[in-house]
């Protein structure tokens, strides 16, 4: 099993490799189990049989119960650990750039890999009603990028890689304050010039028309030379074993007849196919010659192990100075080699010439990301760009800030939080403040911030968090509480999401049927109903 940066490139395996989560929601505990292990043993857990640690796991928002107790029964059955806390990723983060007058109110923007969450934070704790999840991430963008490069350049299907197309949504793209006003500034031939990236896609320098020089040319014929004198040699010592096999059998035979046992040995003749023993000794006779010939021929080719080659065309090697039919077969497989030593000589009048390129070969492996650079990381704003039937990160905003007050629509508003991997965009800060600018009242204030580090800041709150609630039974669930309340169970926290209950229908008594079901026991109808 290879995790992660030990398997190199995924792009030979892109469609073989097997995910726990279906999104952002683990789902299959088996693959879980194999990542748990490959962390334990990364981080050097050296407790036997168990892992003696604390853990805090970020799970996703409103995380099904379901998912929540098989998490928590292969951490408490399988590792065997004290005790867990359960959080979400993007509240981490929130707490980890937390200001001075923490608890404090907030609307967090998550975008990550597979999901866009907008979340609702009120006096430090998660409105888990409120909530709304859009279905788009940086994967959908990366795919979306290499669906239009490969329409764009058919030439390079192959090369145009999602890695590659990832590594160009890091680099190169950023969020257009104005997605189109800034198309109408790319049609413009000097804005284009001026702002056009190109990207250089792998190629080979070598030409099919380039020469090779003279002396490789006789030492890779040499070489050929020296397989084929190897493979006829491989061939004689297998002939020489089966030749040798038949001749055993055939002198076994013999020594029946001589012994006097003619029921065995007509028998023996009968497997052979023979009539008589006339045509036994025959047999006899050819196949000793023919043994004898082969080893002579061994012996022949030890001696003639180097093969000199001067002229354009090679010397028939003289392994057989016997003239059996296996010299014929060698003579016959290296003339299946001269054409392609014939075309392979260069000719000693005639100088070399080098073949010019018809084509810059650079040139036409670049890339040209043009309005690619917007269009891509657009689709969390305008997800009908790629024909999702969602809301847009501002329309979804405005839907979650106007299911509540005023005076808690203006407290959120102040503290408009970003964070995960998909925000790096540059220009994601400036289109929310534009955003929001349109949708909030006139002269009214609001602020946007910006994790210090999107994508690891989820770590080193959760690190924070742990920290500074290690000696406290405040948002840790442990052994007790797993086999009390069961795997679902989650004590809350300020990073953490809000616990929903199992709640079961109450069932009506069985007791209380029984007695009708008694009464009308007579033959009236009436009664029985």
């Amino acid at each position: 099993t290879q995790v992660g940066n030990d398997l190199g490139s995924p792009e030979p395996l892109r469609w073989l490799l097997r995910s726990p989560f279906d999104r952002n929601v683990p789902v299959q505990l088996e693959l879980q189990e194999l990542l748990l292990d490959h962390v334990f043993q990364r981080l050097g857990v050296s407790s036997q049989g168990c892992v003696d640690h604390p853990i805090v796991l970020t799970e996703a928002v409103c995380n099904p119960l379901y998912s929540r107790q098989m998490m928590s029964e292969l951490l408490f059955e399988c590792y065997q650990v004290p005790k867990v806390s359960y959080g979400v990723d993007s509240l981490y983060s929130f707490y980890h750039n937390r200001r001075q007058n923490w608890p404090c109110s907030g609307l967090v923007i998550s975008s990550g890999y597979q999901c866009t969450h907008i979340l609702p934070v009120l006096e430090g704790r998660l409105d888990a009603k409120n909530c709304k999840r859009i279905n788009l991430g940086g994967c959908q963008a990366a795919v979306y990028l290499q669906r239009l490069l490969q329409l764009k350049y058919p030439g390079h299907f192959a090369a145009i890689t999602l890695s590659r197309m990832e590594e160009i949504l890091h680099e190169h793209s950023y969020i257009a304050h104005d997605y189109t006003e800034e198309l109408q500034k790319w049609r413009c031939p000097e804005y284009y010039e001026n702002n056009v990236h190109k990207m250089q896609l792998p190629f080979s320098n070598k030409l099919l028309g380039s020469t090779v020089a003279s002396e490789e040319k006789q030492e890779k014929r040499q070489q050929q030379l020296r397989r084929l004198q190897e493979l006829n040699a491989r061939r004689r010592e297998e002939k020489l074993q089966l030749d040798q096999e038949r001749l055993d059998r055939l002198l076994y035979v013999q020594e029946l007849l001589e012994d006097g046992q003619m029921d065995q040995f007509h028998k023996a003749l009968v497997e052979l196919n023979m009539d008589s023993a006339e045509e036994l000794q025959s047999y006899i006779n050819k196949l000793s010659l023919s043994v004898e010939q082969t080893k002579q021929k061994i012996l022949q080719s030890e001696v003639n192990i180097e093969v000199d080659v001067v002229d354009s065309k090679p010397e028939t090697p003289d392994l057989d100075p016997l003239g059996s039919e296996q010299s014929l077969e060698d003579v016959e497989s290296i003339n299946e080699f001269e054409p392609l030593f014939a075309e392979e000589q260069p000719e000693a009048e005639k100088p070399v010439a080098a073949v010019q390129p018809v084509f810059n070969l650079a040139e036409y492996h670049q890339l040209f990301l043009g309005t690619e650079r917007i269009r891509a990381p657009e689709i969390v704003f305008q997800p009908s760009l790629i024909g999702e039937d969602q809301a847009g990160i501002a329309e979804t905003m405005q839907y979650v800030l106007e299911r509540y007050s005023k005076e808690q629509q203006a407290i959120l508003v102040q503290n408009v939080f970003l964070t995960g991997g998909n925000t790096m965009y540059p220009g994601l800060k400036a289109r929310i403040q534009k955003e929001l600018l349109e949708m909030r009242p006139f002269q009214s204030s609001f602020q946007v911030h910006l994790a210090s580090s999107p994508v690891l800041d989820a770590w080193y709150g959760a690190r924070d968090w742990a920290v500074e609630h290690m000696n406290r039974e405040e948002g840790w669930i442990s052994r007790k509480d797993y086999e009390e309340k069961g795997g679902e169970y989650l004590k809350e926290h300020c990073a953490s999401n809000v616990y929903v209950p199992i709640r079961l229908p109450k069932q009506a008594p069985r007791a209380a049927e029984a007695p009708g079901r008694a009464v009308g026991t007579g033959n009236n109808p009436s009664e029985q109903a």
